[in-house]
């Protein structure tokens, strides 16, 4: 199961990679077409969508390398069993508001589909199409902190610190 969980992240981090690589071949596309006075369309959109769907496609490999954002200011000034409590309390809230992050990103992009809803721009895409990435990212994530949780109830818990405040000057 863990080189499972695993590959869905590292899989997901990749496809996250391969969106970044089509955001600079669109913003490349623009720059160029500016340069030789002709004109994509849509590609301010697609370049939006891109950016959007590799943002939240990175969200569960970022949290499981350690390098979401964490306030540890109470967690440093506990130990034990307060520690491992509050750990296991904010991993429960974290899961169930990913959760349901989830539910409605996917249910947003479901009703963009069954209403047709299309994008105002010039490009005139159907918004379930680049809502996908969202969602998909969205439901990674729950499962990621579902995942977190669960090793940390399990005492298997690795928290990954970052050594990147050391390096600030």
């Amino acid at each position: 199961m863990r080189k499972a969980l695993n590959a869905l992240y590292d899989g997901a981090a990749a496809v996250a990679a391969l969106f970044l690589f089509g955001l600079l071949v669109m913003v490349l596309l623009s720059i160029t077409g500016r340069q030789f006075s002709f004109y994509v369309p849509g590609t301010d959109a697609y370049a939006g969508y891109l950016m959007a769907a590799s943002g939240f496609l990175a969200l569960a490999h970022t949290l499981k390398r350690g390098e979401h954002i964490r306030v540890t200011l109470i967690l440093s000034a506990l130990s034990g069993r307060w520690k491992k409590g509050m750990e296991v309390w904010a991993l429960a809230f974290a899961s169930v508001l990913s959760t349901l992050f989830a539910f409605y990103c996917c249910r947003l992009s479901w009703q963009s589909r069954m209403f047709n809803d299309i994008s105002t721009g010039s490009d005139a895409t159907p918004l379930w199409i680049p809502q996908i990435g969202m969602a998909v990212g969205t439901v990674i994530l729950a499962i990621a902190f579902v995942d977190e949780l669960v090793l940390e109830i399990r005492g298997r818990r690795v928290v990954q610190g970052s050594d990147e405040p050391l390096r600030n000057e």
